[in-house]
């Protein structure tokens, strides 16, 4: 049986998957700093996922990928459906994108001798990447 979830949930969801990510991180960011475990971590996971996301957009692909590998260590053991949603693909996806960001500074790295990210490179290789979605568990779905 999945677990109640608030309204602000169901609301930094949808925030998050119109890519409204740092209305979704005020959102969650409330929600988590009221919340106890198991509720606690599973925000603070979605949420720093969303805040990678985030950094992305604004050329900070450093902090995405600091982000999202905290972020996919935090939700992996709420797999495959905790709170109403799918996050086992949300998983698949950020680790995707987690392994495109990783080889673009690999590339990088290479090329330059150094450590950092340019950000023209991740803007090129931008092209191919596909930023996270959340699913509604199906049991959800069906009740809509």
């Amino acid at each position: 049986m999945p677990e109640e979830m608030p309204v602000e949930f169901w609301q930094a969801i949808d925030q998050f998957n119109q890519g409204q990510f740092y209305e979704c991180h005020d959102t969650l960011e409330a929600l988590w700093m009221d919340a106890i475990d198991p509720q606690r971590r599973f925000y603070q996971g979605i949420l720093q996922i969303a805040v990678a996301c985030y950094h992305l957009y604004n050329s900070n692909p450093r902090g995405a990928v600091i982000l999202l590998g905290e972020g996919i260590a935090r939700l992996k053991d709420y797999q495959p459906i905790y709170g109403g949603i799918e996050v086992t693909p949300l998983l698949t996806q950020a680790a995707a994108l987690l392994s495109i960001l990783q080889q673009t500074n690999l590339a990088q790295s290479t090329q330059s001798g150094t450590s950092s990210i340019e950000t023209s490179s991740v803007v090129a290789a931008s092209q191919d990447i596909r930023l996270p979605q959340i699913q509604k568990a199906a049991e959800i779905q069906a009740a809509d």
